[in-house]
């Protein structure tokens, strides 16, 4: 695989075209075990009471519709597809279209929660930017939280399935993800998605690439950023290794 291959700016099919499909792929209700453990971490390492949160690439907004009867949210994300559909899903929460590695609100939150949407930053460059973008928009003395899918340590290939039906429509598909070039910053996963719509069936594949980093570089990056009180925490919700999940304060 080409190096270029790995920095495109096309968007994956899934949140753009594809879109209208991924709460069939994953929904929203199997995040609320996972919600709840960020909603605790947030206030547990906030040091001002938490109510506004902003989170950055909120994609289908599956997070949001648990934490929003907790904490009044503002949503951006770089796909008006993806918008579109958290939505439909959380019509009382703010939604504003922009890229993590630049949005300028203007405002500041006691919080700013990035899920695995951070995954997609796959450089170094783009991940100074985007804790930059977090700094920004976090007020002194609150939160921020980090939950990339993997970091260097504990990453191994693995794949799985999945998908449900609900009216006329039903997709399965096949995860494959997996480290080309162990290297450098990139993993990348493959999916085969297989569609159906009333009787017609058909099939469609793409790659993600996403981002691998190790623990201390993120806690380097975001000591670099500014913030403080930076720390790993491993989320235990699905994997029994823990999902890594990082977190540090503006200061006061």
């Amino acid at each position: 695989m080409d190096r270029q291959d790995y920095n495109n700016e096309e968007y994956p099919r899934l949140y753009t075209d594809l879109a209208e499909w991924f709460h069939l792929l994953t929904p929203p209700e199997n995040y609320s075990e996972e919600a709840d453990y960020y909603r605790h971490v947030l206030i547990e390492n906030s040091h001002l009471p938490v109510s506004e949160v902003l989170e950055m690439g909120s994609g289908g907004g599956n997070n949001a519709s648990h934490l929003k009867p907790y904490f009044k949210l503002t949503l951006t994300d770089v796909s008006t597809d993806m918008l579109n559909i958290s939505r439909e899903l959380n019509p009382e929460c703010e939604h504003i279209q922009g890229d993590m590695r630049n949005l300028r609100l203007g405002r500041q939150f006691d919080a700013v929660f990035i899920h695995d949407a951070i995954s997609y930053i796959a450089g170094e460059e783009d991940l100074v930017r985007t804790m930059e973008t977090a700094y920004i928009h976090c007020r002194p003395g609150g939160v921020v939280l980090f939950t990339p899918d993997f970091i260097r340590e504990t990453f191994s290939p693995f794949t799985k399935h999945g998908g449900i039906d609900k009216g006329n429509r039903g997709i399965r598909y096949l995860e494959w993800t997996w480290d080309p070039d162990t290297s450098d910053t990139i993993y990348v996963v493959d999916f085969a998605y297989l569609l159906r719509e009333d009787e017609r069936v058909w099939c469609e594949n793409e790659r993600h690439v996403l981002g691998l980093f190790a623990e201390k570089d993120w806690l380097r990056l975001m000591e670099s950023a500014g913030f403080t009180n930076v720390k790993a925490l491993y989320d235990k919700t699905h994997e029994p290794q823990g999902t890594p999940v990082f977190t540090g304060n503006r200061p006061d």
